[in-house]
């Protein structure tokens, strides 16, 4: 069968010429571009001018697969065909992303007799930068006095200081960073999260042994045994089956547990006696802890001025003495502690003597209110805060446990005196200590019922889980 010509058969195909130009521009564009892009953007031209499908054959002769035939001329083409290829959209371009620098990572720990200066010799960092960064107001005070344990973290680059950090204390840091001008240093908060926390403790053999089991650190127990020091001996006093609870505070920071806080309240009960405090601070901000009552926890003076091992000789008027061996009155009572264990006063006072008193070696003397005087003798050394004359508080270290004196072995001797009668600081009934100031009752009051309530609500539950078991 023949078939009849194409009508376009001879206009397909190029001329010579300027048609011939055209054309290897536009190959070149199509290399540049991709062949691929371009037989797709042509078929699709020619498909929309002509409204049916067709298809190129090796012949070079096009067959309309619809009735109609397609009459295009060559310019037609081209340009129609040019058209589609400029319409297909470009990628925009993205400049490739800028990461920041990555700097050496150096952590400096102090040690005893170390100094920055030392420390970046060592580790080969700018001394410059550090004249520098020492004369910065906000860093100076926190970089001249460095204590052993005391952090830095360092960013540096190839021993040129780029940052530096120092954690100051819970809640604060100091951050120096390098500009293009120098140096700037900043104390920035360091945020955390108080969280209150429950527990309860029976003491089978020791105080800390409760703690243990409780799952309670050593800093927590001591501040609870500080807390009820004036009404519970816990060397002596201590009974198995004591129990107690407490209500404190965890902080958090950065989702993490850093350390325990204050106790909020805190019941101890001790051979049939129960004691309870509650944590009130003022709004000149001092705290203390006080009954529900509003009376103070606290008394005028502690019974034990030093944190002993064992009572090793009590009060007596017809002891021997273990260096004269003679019968002679023992009018106060030997701590035995470790030797530079610190001595505390047992109350407010002033220093009215300090220094060699015959048998008692280096001792102190301080003068308390209601003509009441107490002693501290052995000391290996004095506290550079106890000079004569020197207002001191109840609590603050005066000295060292020594064995300076007639002593045969590291121990403090104390004394307390009432109008200059040597009394028994073990037994004598202590002055309690003023109560919550009237002002601040009401306030108090207030602040305490839901804290009882809710260390109730706790005692309730343990006692129930302890009847289950």
């Amino acid at each position: 069968m023949n078939r009849p010509v194409s009508p376009i058969l001879h206009d397909y195909k190029p001329s010579a010429g300027s048609q011939v130009k055209k054309l290897n521009a536009l190959h070149w564009f199509a290399v540049g571009l991709g062949l691929p892009l371009i037989g797709i953007a042509l078929s699709l031209t020619l498909k929309n001018a002509s409204g049916t499908n067709t298809s190129i054959i090796e012949d070079d002769t096009v067959v309309a697969t619809a009735d109609a035939e397609l009459l295009l001329t060559d310019g037609q083409v081209e340009n129609e065909s040019l058209a589609a290829i400029e319409a297909v959209p470009f990628p925009a371009f993205h400049p490739p992303l800028q990461l920041p620098p990555e700097y050496e990572q150096l952590t400096l720990t102090i040690k005893r007799g170390d100094t920055l200066d030392a420390l970046f010799r060592k580790n080969k960092l700018d001394l410059g930068h550090l004249g520098m960064i020492v004369r910065l107001p906000e860093a100076a005070p926190h970089l001249k006095r460095l204590i052993p344990g005391d952090q830095f973290q360092i960013e540096h680059d190839e021993g040129s200081l780029v940052s530096l950090y120092r954690e100051l204390d819970l809640t604060s840091a100091l951050k120096v960073s390098k500009q293009a001008s120098g140096f700037s240093a900043e104390i920035i908060d360091r945020p955390i999260e108080v969280r209150r926390k429950l527990a309860y403790g029976k003491i089978n053999t020791s105080l800390f042994e409760s703690a243990m089991t409780a799952g309670l650190a050593d800093k927590l127990i001591m501040n609870l045994a500080g807390i009820f020091a004036w009404d519970v001996d816990f060397v002596l006093d201590i009974r198995g089956g004591d129990h107690y609870y407490i209500l404190f505070e965890e902080i958090y920071q950065d989702g993490e547990y850093i350390t325990d806080g204050d106790i909020i309240a805190a019941e101890f009960n001790n051979n049939g006696r129960t004691f309870q405090a509650i944590r009130f601070v003022d709004k000149g901000g001092r705290s203390d802890y006080y009954t529900p009552e509003g009376l103070s926890v606290r008394k005028a003076f502690v019974r034990a001025p030093v944190d002993f091992t064992r009572i090793s000789s009590s009060f007596n008027s017809r002891r021997k003495h273990p260096i004269l061996n003679t019968i002679r009155a023992h009018r106060g009572v030997d701590y035995a502690a470790p030797s530079g264990t610190p001595i505390k006063t047992a109350g407010d006072g002033k220093v009215i003597f300090r220094g060699k008193k015959n048998g008692y070696g280096n001792a102190i003397i301080v003068q308390h209110g209601g003509n009441i005087t107490t002693l501290y003798a052995h000391m290996s050394r004095f506290d550079k805060s106890s000079r004569v004359g020197r207002r001191v508080v109840q609590g603050q270290t005066i000295g060292y446990v020594g064995k300076t004196g007639l002593a045969t072995a590291p121990h403090l001797h104390y004394e307390y005196r009432l109008n200059g009668v040597h009394r028994n600081p073990r037994t004598i009934k202590l002055p309690q200590a003023d109560p919550i100031k009237e002002e601040y009752r009401a306030d108090f009051l207030a602040a305490a019922a839901p804290i009882l309530d809710e260390l109730l609500q706790y005692k309730r539950t343990q006692v129930a889980f302890l009847a289950s078991e």
